[in-house]
């Protein structure tokens, strides 16, 4: 899953693509380099991001989608509003990917459950502006995230979304520490209740403080991609226990790389080392 920024304040590329044109073509060279799906997002999930309002989200994703969807391409709305997420399938986008799980906006489920597009429900706990005050996780992240996401499950079957259109995401960065995202991705068996899983690591802050300089200072976002690559070969092999739908990415063609590494090494093909072959939402 290639990641499309429409947002002027994303902590990873700085709104380079903030303009629908940029975005566009951004999209398309995602596709070129091998991405599957294109994943178009108006709302920066950012630590201590302020939300934009509706229109303007409205405004920054559909006519990306539109376009990318007319190519044929397979596009996900990265929202966590409901009116997003029916516009955004009106205009092409056939998966719905909300970091919330319906918790911010819980009418999205219903759009999900009318709609018929696959449904990604991220753990999630609070908005950027304060996420990182809900980092307490009482006898352990494994089994609270695991438990969080069971209740999320519930909601999202109850809302009339059918289980094979289903998928969970462990929420790595959101209301949670380094130690945290290491501990998740050594158990995401535990965590993926059996559900295909989304997992979103590249460029994220815990790799910038694994990578610390001598002061302590985190290496930048732009230097994180060497091992969100390394982090991509090791879920493709196996790391975590479950087999991976999903890697959402920026570099996808530096990804893809690390993919065929690891399906050389498996001995699966680069499709089965992905996932896809589990899974086709």
């Amino acid at each position: 899953m290639g990641v499309v920024n429409v947002t002027p304040d994303s902590f990873s590329d700085g709104g380079r693509y903030d303009d629908p044109e940029r975005a566009i073509a951004h999209g398309r060279r995602l596709l070129a380099d091998g991405a599957d799906i294109l994943d178009v997002g108006g709302e920066s999930t950012r630590p201590g991001a302020t939300r934009p309002l509706l229109e303007e989200e409205l405004d920054r994703v559909v006519p990306v989608i539109e376009a990318l969807a007319a190519d044929g391409a397979r596009v996900s709305v990265d929202t966590m509003r409901a009116e997003v997420a029916a516009r955004a399938v009106e205009a092409g986008a056939s998966i719905v990917n909300d970091v919330s799980g319906g918790l911010a906006d819980p009418a999205i489920l219903d759009v999900a459950a009318q709609t018929g597009a696959t449904y990604v429900a991220m753990h999630w706990r609070a908005h950027s502006a304060t996420m990182q005050q809900f980092t307490e996780y009482d006898g352990g992240v494994v089994p609270v995230v695991a438990a969080e996401l069971a209740q999320r499950v519930a909601a999202i079957r109850a809302a009339g979304v059918a289980d094979d259109r289903i998928v969970l995401d462990p929420g790595l960065g959101f209301a949670k520490l380094a130690e945290h995202n290491w501990e998740l991705l050594r158990h995401l068996g535990e965590v993926g209740l059996g559900f295909p899983l989304l997992v979103g690591a590249s460029r994220k802050t815990f790799l910038g403080r694994l990578l610390a300089d001598a002061h302590g200072e985190p290496r930048p976002v732009g230097e994180r991609e060497a091992a969100g690559v390394a982090l991509t070969a090791l879920l493709a092999a196996g790391l975590g226990g479950a087999d991976v739908w999903c890697l959402r990415v920026h570099d996808v063609r530096a990804h893809r790389d690390a993919l065929a590494v690891a399906a050389q090494w498996t001995g699966h093909t680069a499709d089965r080392a992905a996932g896809r072959e589990e899974h086709d939402a």
